[in-house]
């Protein structure tokens, strides 16, 4: 494996350590959910009129906040969120036609009565679809097929990844999972789906900074609003304990000021109704967070296609190859991955891939360089089959 490059790694553990997670409500999340959910209806559209996946990446979604009126036991939207879904799809082949902008427009409505429990799809968004078909030379290389029939690398990109997650990442994952994984309608219902976790670890000094958008309707007064932020408090400390954290300070909506009514009251559970614009690729990496001390790509996978854009397969390639080396061979502790692809080469044949690798006992690591081989090997020849995972919603991208 000529391109494969094995090298060492400290996994010693930093002094500082600060991981971030946006929520599923945040205007950000929102975007990436909207790209992703309208590459996927694509490539099923694509699949059901033309029998296969056609030249797409709609990775360009923006939004621009509307305006709002909360209250307590009320509050209305003045001015409706805008979204709009942007980037290159094809809507044709031979004679054959596909209603794209229907497509992206019906499904996204779709999301957002899904996710957001509190906002009115159809009262509270406009959407402008923006698509526009690809360059030609693009959707040639995209429909080039070398004779084993391996996609090509539609661009010279990246994708990095590791594994495994420290404790402060898990929890903070596991933070906004259990406040956004409620039965929203039942279980407390004024708790908006835009919720933003930002653990910081100073040594094994911990605090976590939650924001959550309460939605007014559910609240007759400041008393009930504390008390949601209260039942927050306790969610998240729970948690920190269980993950292995004796001492966690949590702060919920640190910007109030009750004294003088300076609370996050919204109407529709996210401050996209009035306090907040968003865009692909601006919230969480492919693992779901936001990891400044750890390797991490700048790459928008949300949205990009399935089949060839390295930019979204090699991301989860390399965290997938690095979570199985340190699954498969006990001696791993931890490892990161990096790979770099060459516009029109085999997407299963990168021009490089470095492992990096901390060992239990400091065993130098090119010991393991066979094994290191055979299961990246393994991880490469399953690309062509992630193209169902992600078109099913399988893999998570952001």
């Amino acid at each position: 494996m000529q391109f494969l490059v094995l090298s060492g790694l400290d996994s010693a553990e930093s002094a500082v350590e600060l991981v971030e997670r946006k929520g599923l409500g945040h205007p950000d999340t929102i975007c990436d959910a909207l790209a992703e959910t309208l590459s996927r209806n694509l490539c099923r559209a694509y699949r059901d009129q033309f029998g296969e996946i056609l030249h797409h990446n709609v990775d360009k979604a923006l939004l621009c906040g509307g305006r709002s009126a909360p209250a307590f036991g009320d509050g209305s939207v003045l001015a409706p969120i805008t979204l709009y879904l942007a980037g290159r799809a094809t809507a044709k082949m031979g004679d054959e036609s596909i209603d794209i902008k229907e497509i992206a427009i019906e499904g996204s409505r779709s999301w957002m009565r899904a996710n957001l429990h509190a906002l009115d799809a159809e009262r509270d968004v406009q959407f402008q679809a923006l698509m526009e078909p690809g360059s030609q030379d693009l959707q040639e290389l995209f429909a080039r097929r070398p004779p084993q029939g391996v996609a090509l690398a539609n661009d010279t990109s990246i994708g990095v990844g590791y594994a495994p997650l420290s404790p402060l990442e898990r929890l903070v994952l596991s933070a906004e999972r259990r406040i956004n994984g409620r039965d929203r309608q039942r279980e407390r219902p004024a708790w908006g789906e835009d919720v933003k976790v930002m653990g910081v670890r100073r040594g094994r000094m911990l605090h976590l900074t939650v924001a959550c958008a309460m939605i007014g309707r559910y609240l007759a007064h400041i008393d009930d609003y504390l008390a949601e932020k209260t039942a927050i408090e306790k969610t998240v400390a729970e948690l920190a304990t269980e993950h292995g954290f004796s001492t966690c300070e949590v702060s919920v909506n640190a910007a109030d000021d009750p004294s003088v009514g300076k609370i996050y009251l919204t109407v529709t559970g996210t401050s996209a109704e009035a306090g907040d614009d968003g865009q692909v690729g601006r919230g969480n990496r492919i693992n779901g967070l936001i990891t400044p001390c750890r390797p991490m790509s700048l790459e928008a996978a949300a949205g990009k296609n399935p089949v060839t854009h390295v930019g979204k397969i090699y991301n989860v390639l390399a965290g997938e190859l690095a979570e199985t080396l340190v699954t498969n061979i006990p001696e791993i502790t931890a490892a990161q991955c990096l790979m770099a692809s060459r516009i029109g080469s085999p997407i299963t044949s990168p021009a490089v891939l470095q492992v990096k690798l901390a060992t239990r006992d400091g065993s130098p690591v090119d010991i393991f360089k066979g094994r290191v081989e055979d299961i990246a090997a393994k991880c490469l020849a399953r690309v062509p089959s992630l193209v169902d995972d992600f078109v099913a919603g399988t893999i998570s991208v952001f």
